[in-house]
């Protein structure tokens, strides 16, 4: 199977039961500084392949969505998004997000007439809403608490 970088892959219901059992036995291992998986060559031989900690790390998170029948990605930091796409990752509107770029809230560069983000810049933008989110429902919360409000 060849994919490509930026391709989502949907697991099946048979790649979803794989992935559960493999975050089961790699579970083991994580927390070690790399691990040695052992492939099957032609014949009798075998190979050796080093894996860095971070790519276990790595590897378990996408075995942990795929598990959950959930799509997943791998995009580089670096990437540059068009803004249908940064839209689609953020699960707003492509005049949203064209809007908060124009604001300055996103940063991005223009290519002729078109926009482009970088995932980097999208995802840091991402964290700051999210937070941003969170500080004012925890501020509701505590509003409703001292109301009374049986929250």
């Amino acid at each position: 199977m060849s994919i490509h970088l930026g391709e989502m892959v949907s697991p099946s219901e048979q790649d979803a039961k794989v992935a559960r059992e493999s975050i089961r036995r790699l579970s083991r291992f994580v927390n070690q500084d790399r691990l040695t998986v052992q492939v099957p060559a032609k014949g009798d031989d075998s190979e050796s392949i080093e894996l860095p900690s971070s790519v276990v790390g790595l590897l378990m998170r996408i075995l942990t969505e795929m598990s959950e029948g959930n799509a997943v990605t791998l995009i580089p930091v670096h990437t540059e998004l068009t803004t249908q796409q940064a839209a689609s990752i953020l699960r707003v509107s492509r005049p949203f997000l064209v809007k908060q770029m124009r604001e300055k809230l996103l940063p991005y560069r223009r290519i002729g007439t078109h926009r482009r983000v970088r995932f980097q810049d999208l995802m840091e933008y991402k964290n700051r809403i999210d937070a941003e989110r969170a500080k004012v429902l925890e501020q509701l919360a505590i509003q409703a608490q001292e109301l009374n409000m049986g929250y």
